[in-house]
């Protein structure tokens, strides 16, 4: 006997059906001998004083009486007789049933199903044996069923399909043994991946289908497709896409954007699918009027006002209207007032494409929490969860912070589904927030390759792990080699101290080097430690401690600089200093782009041989314009090193500019003394990065993009200028540069192409026209 998957059950059925008529006339032939004369033998009863089974050797004879129902000396129709065949052939025990009446004695003859000698998996190739074993009920040892048996087919057909493969069958056959024993075998065909041949969109005016495809997770097959898997088309991902898409014209402001269909169409071959968007994008609108009122007795509206970051103009999102709540809902907190909430109300201007705001401060509900319930958080510790939420228990009931605690907890990249629910209390008064939780992988270990024509080929080991113990904590070791250079590194983060918004840090480094462009080696030793709080809503500060040893050797030069800067050995730094950033990007308000802060300062001279005072400042600035299809960014870095004391400082502390100044070799522009011209670094340095990225026109799915940049900046002042040959020039010179480059995200790692020129440069300036850069991890 042979089982298919997709027919077995056909088969099945109409194998039973033949036996069932098989008896019954078995039953017609039986009356009609035994009465001939009575009514017709639909009609006909029967009464047997006995009871026989034959064929079963595991199942009781009692327990298939029991299934039959028949007690003897009662009458019983052929309907009974039928209705009695159906229960033993339904209790899944028997391959084939027989009800046979004898006169007063009914034979019951009955077939077990075998017993599942091997299960065994053919043709399966992408999915090992030992994953497709703990997809199947099946079980050696166990009475086979058809219908498990094309259950379980099923169940491996459904986890192929989920990874892109539909077009896999999976048929499941048996072979008979001696002993009513069989082999339960799988038979998997796989079939293809089915890609996504095209993505497209219908409906769309203010965006291109290029633009729009970067926003999906779903991506469009290119040249690549063999190696690239990115384009493998799973059904349940158009639900995500369709929130993304959602979400992205919602946050610029089309507030009536509207999927109205997401069609995806297999091919004949099964071999690749078609996926179109229909969408009704409406109109964008802006922020008009916005206005504060109070409906609690007692609360004054100016003062909820006051804390608003809201003005006429920009673009409504849903994300802006959630943030100003927030505000104020916190500043009630933090007034006492409990049970307070804001509701935005929102007026329509057609006309001018506004939206006037008005947010109602009214009193809600009395509702009170009265538990936190975790589920599913088999290593991360409950703590780790807890202190994502704002409220405890007995706390007031706040719903928008409920779901900004369950954003927080899917923020935290433990787990691969969070979800956070509430129920009812205990009384009226209270709720139950329900969390539950299915965690993922959380650590990682790399190796990688990469290559730059400055620095040529080099490999990297590492190892992190962002939910260290369950603690929610940060651990990465690291090591990197090049042909000039080795770094090794060590960090460990705790980013909930003593249970507060207020991280810790502690590392480690080791790094040596040797420059193209030096003729003396580096060894530079450091420990740090350091906390960070926030400050804002979009900015944070840090402050660090370090101490380093830091040793100059092996110099093969002739410049009275560094010969002296050698001759104080190895020195030791201890430094104090801090960091403040802002960064509009954090909360995502506007969503095509932002601006960054940081400015920074670290005092050395807490003991150790060096003192001086470190500043460095970045100021960023980017959009996304023409339709968002290119990005443009300013960059505006500096930094400066003041001594202290009589000695200066060294190449080890120095700016070189490298990675600052694009279109010079490795500490190819600054000072210079000695025969050889050696790069000596400077105090200061500032830059002027101007850059835009955008589409070459190419398929988005070939991943092929283009840029061009302008760098304008200098390095420049020493503490120590007697050179070899007189006075160094250590003076403010600005270099130029402008350049293009290629971006290509390939298997083997992102490679980046830069051409440049330089339009402004020293005589001594190392250029550099070209530069290769490509990292990839496995």
């Amino acid at each position: 006997m042979q089982n298919t998957f997709g027919t077995a059950s056909g088969r099945s059925i109409r194998a039973g059906n033949r036996v069932r008529l098989l008896a019954t006339a078995v039953f017609l032939g039986s009356a009609t001998v035994s009465a001939p004369f009575l009514q017709p033998a639909f009609a006909q009863s029967f009464s047997f004083s006995n009871v026989v089974v034959e064929g079963n050797a595991r199942v009781d004879t009692a327990t298939i009486v029991n299934y039959a129902g028949i007690k003897r000396g009662d009458e019983v129709s052929a309907a009974a007789l039928n209705d009695a065949y159906q229960r033993i052939a339904n209790s899944g025990l028997f391959e084939t049933v027989e009800l046979v009446p004898q006169g007063s004695t009914l034979l019951i003859r009955v077939q077990e199903y075998p017993i599942v000698n091997v299960i065994n998996f053919e043709g399966n190739k992408r999915l090992k044996d030992e994953v497709l074993s703990g997809l199947v009920k099946s079980q050696s040892r166990r009475v086979y069923s058809p219908s498990l048996a094309e259950a379980d087919a099923a169940a491996i057909a459904e986890t192929y399909r989920v990874s892109g493969r539909i077009a896999a069958t999976v048929t499941p056959k048996i072979i008979r043994r001696s002993e009513n024993r069989v082999d339960l075998v799988f038979e998997v065909t796989e079939g293809r991946v089915v890609e996504v041949e095209r993505l497209s969109f219908s409906g769309n005016r203010a965006f291109s289908d290029r633009r729009l495809r970067q926003v999906l997770e779903t991506k469009q097959a290119g040249f690549l497709r063999t190696i690239i898997q990115r384009d493998t088309f799973i059904a349940e991902r158009l639900d995500l896409d369709k929130q993304l898409l959602t979400d992205f014209y919602l946050s610029r402001g089309y507030v009536d954007f509207q999927i109205l269909d997401a069609t995806a169409e297999v091919s004949r071959e099964r071999d690749a699918t078609f996926v179109t968007f229909t969408v009704r994008e409406g109109l964008p609108f802006k922020i008009g009027a916005t206005s504060t009122v109070s409906e609690v007795e007692g609360v004054d509206a100016a003062e909820f006002e006051a804390v608003q970051k809201i003005r006429s103009g920009q673009t409504y999102t849903p994300a802006v209207i959630e943030t100003n709540i927030t505000r104020m809902e916190n500043l009630a907190l933090r007034k006492g007032l409990n049970f307070i909430r804001i509701e935005p109300r929102i007026t329509r201007n057609e006309r001018g494409q506004m939206l006037d705001v008005q947010f109602a401060i009214v009193r809600g509900e009395r509702v009170f929490v009265e538990r936190i319930d975790i589920e599913g958080n088999a290593t991360t510790l409950d703590q780790v969860i807890r202190r994502q939420f704002r409220t405890v228990e007995g706390d007031p009931f706040n719903p928008r912070e409920i779901r900004q605690s369950a954003e927080r907890i899917r923020a935290l990249g433990f787990f691969s589904d969070a979800q956070v629910n509430t129920e009812p209390g205990s009384a009226a008064d209270q709720v139950v927030v329900n969390v539950d939780v299915e965690e993922q992988p959380t650590g990682s270990l790399s190796f990688g390759l990469s290559y730059s024509v400055a620095d040529g080929p080099g490999f990297n080991i590492g190892f992190s792990e962002t939910n260290f113990l369950g603690r929610g904590q940060r651990l990465s070791l690291s090591l990197a080699s090049g042909t000039d250079n080795q770094n090794s590194a060590f960090s460990f983060t705790e980013p909930a101290l003593l249970g507060r918004d207020l991280s810790f840090s502690v590392g480690g480094y080791y790094r040596t080097s040797n420059s193209d462009n030096s003729l003396y080696d580096t060894r530079n030793i450091g420990l740090t430690t350091g906390i960070g709080f926030p400050v804002g809503d979009q900015s944070q500060l840090d402050l660090r401690l370090r101490v380093s040893k830091d040793r100059i050797s092996d110099y093969t030069g002739d410049s009275p600089i560094i010969e002296r800067e050698i001759d104080r050995g190895e020195l030791m730094t201890g430094s104090l200093g801090y960091t403040y950033e802002y960064d509009t990007r954090i909360t995502g308000l506007n969503p095509k782009g932002g601006i960054l802060l940081r400015f920074g300062q670290d005092f050395a001279g807490l003991g150790g041989d060096t003192k001086y005072i470190q500043t460095s400042a970045l100021a960023l600035a980017e959009t996304k314009v023409l339709s968002e299809e290119v990005t443009i960014r300013s960059i505006f870095e500096g930094g400066l090193i003041s001594s202290l004391g009589d000695e200066g400082s060294r190449v080890t502390e120095r700016y070189f500019g490298n990675g600052k100044i694009r279109g010079f070799e490795s500490n190819g522009i600054g000072p210079r003394d000695g025969s050889d011209n050696d790069a000596l670094g400077g105090n200061a340095f500032a830059v002027a990065r101007f850059e835009a990225d955008f589409p070459l026109g190419l398929p988005e799915e070939y991943g092929i993009t283009g840029g061009a940049f302008l760098d304008v900046g200098s390095v420049w002042s020493l503490d120590d200028t007697a050179g070899l040959a007189g006075t160094v020039d250590d003076s403010f010179k600005p270099r130029a540069t402008v350049g293009f480059s290629v971006f290509w995200t390939t298997p083997i790692g992102p490679l980046r192409f830069n051409f440049t020129h330089a339009v402004k440069k020293e005589e001594l300036d190392e250029e550099q026209t070209f530069d290769l850069t490509i990292s990839t991890n496995f």
